[in-house]
Order: structure tokens, then sequence, then C-alpha cells
């Protein structure tokens, strides 16, 4: 889909998985309200989703080449998944954009408090609550249905999936990943890079890169960072 109304902000989606589709969806709802982005497209490295159509988008191309064809373009990277939540960090330390480069996505069936802020290249999906004082990092999926409440801080990088549950004042370092329905007690930190499974009950500090399960959450193994990725975050 591509709106050609010089108002509009020409935005490439990166990768054309769920959660790029679900990117592309909460565009047109963003634009049903007030028209914003022209959608040019998915850019995806998979060559056999090269020309399909997703949510109204076609797959244009590559990332690199398809990034490179529209200089103007705002740019969102949607991928990462928990067998490869690395993805995200990959693809935007390969591809060096200024941060002004990156669209950030809010979808409007999502309710941030004013004193809530947003880093760039961040998605937020509908049902989304954030109430006063969250801090949301750069390059952040927070997925559908997901309640931030007062004083959390999620790093770049993060990922919350569907049904996460943070009480207040939780920390969610850089890279981590919060499977669908984990509920996380409030004033505890989740460390970098972890991996907390889905329907996982956090009751204690969660150390970075190990994965942890369960009801109450316990600690499963420790997690093989890619060695070009910093445990730190960025």
């Amino acid at each position: 889909m591509s709106d050609a109304s010089p108002d509009l902000t020409p935005l490439l989606i990166v990768g054309a998985g769920g959660f790029g589709r679900e990117a592309a969806a909460a565009v047109h709802s963003i634009n049903a309200v007030q028209p914003k982005w022209d959608l040019l497209g998915f850019v995806d490295d998979d060559p056999v989703l090269l020309g399909r159509e997703f949510e109204g988008a076609r797959v244009l191309g590559p990332v690199d080449a398809g990034i490179a064809a529209s200089p103007s373009a705002r740019v969102v990277v949607c991928t990462g998944h928990p067998q490869n939540y690395f993805s995200r960090f990959a693809i935007v330390r390969r591809l060096r954009l200024a941060p002004d480069r990156y669209a950030t996505l809010l979808h409007p069936a999502a309710s941030i408090a004013p004193t809530t802020v947003i880093g760039h290249g961040s998605v937020v999906l509908a049902g989304t609550v954030a109430t006063a004082e969250c801090q949301i990092g750069n390059h952040v999926a927070i997925m559908s249905v997901v309640a931030i409440t007062h004083d959390d801080q999620i790093g770049d990088f993060a990922t919350l999936a569907s049904g996460v549950r943070l009480g207040g004042g939780v920390r969610v370092e850089p890279g981590a990943y919060l499977g669908a329905g984990a509920l996380v007690r409030e004033a505890l930190t989740v460390g970098a890079w972890s991996l907390v499974a889905m329907g996982a009950v956090v009751t204690r500090p969660v150390p970075r890169a190990e994965l942890w399960a369960g009801v109450p959450a316990r600690r499963r193994r420790a997690l093989e960072i890619p060695p070009d990725v910093d445990h730190g975050g960025v």
C-alpha cells in the first residue's frame, strides 16, 4: 500500500513475519484516526517472501537494498521471536541509521499516560496500558494488551509479548524477552537478554542471560548470547 499524499510520511517495515504484519495493521489503525504514514511496504531478507502481500503491503526486497532505495522513508524494525530475539538488535546495528530515521508506532487503542516516554523505533500495539512515569526505550516491541504500571523502565530492544503484566517499579533491562502472559512482581529487575517463559510468574530478580519459567518462575539454564551482542544493551 502506498498513499500518494505528500502530507504522509513514507514508512518501511523491516520484517514481514507476525510482528511486522501486526505493525502494518497498527499503521492502518493510526491512519484511520489521523492519516500519518504512507506505508511503502515491507523489506525482508527471505527471498521466498519477495512480492508477497500482507495487510495490503508488498514485500519489496531485501532489507539493505530496500532501505537504500527509499532514503526519505522512516523505518521500523519488527523482527524477533523467542528462538531469535537478538535479531532486532543485529539489524539496527547493521543498518547504522540515524535515530531520526526510525519511526515510533503507537496504536490508537493503547492508553499511554502523558508522563510516559517512548523511544525511537518502538512499537506499542492495541490494548496496552502504560501509567505514570514509565520509561520505554528504543526499538522496544510491546505486543497487545500489556500492562506497564507506574515507574516501570523498559530497556532498549526488550520485547513484552501479549498479556504481560508488570508491577510498579519493575526494570526490564535491554534485550530481555518476556513471553505471553508473564507476570512480574513490583520492584523487580529482569536482566539483560534474559528470557522469561510464557505464563511465568516472576517473584525474584532475574539475572541477565538466563531462562526462567514456571509458577513461581525459577532459573532453568543460562542462555548462549551471540558474541556480537552487547550484554549490557545499547
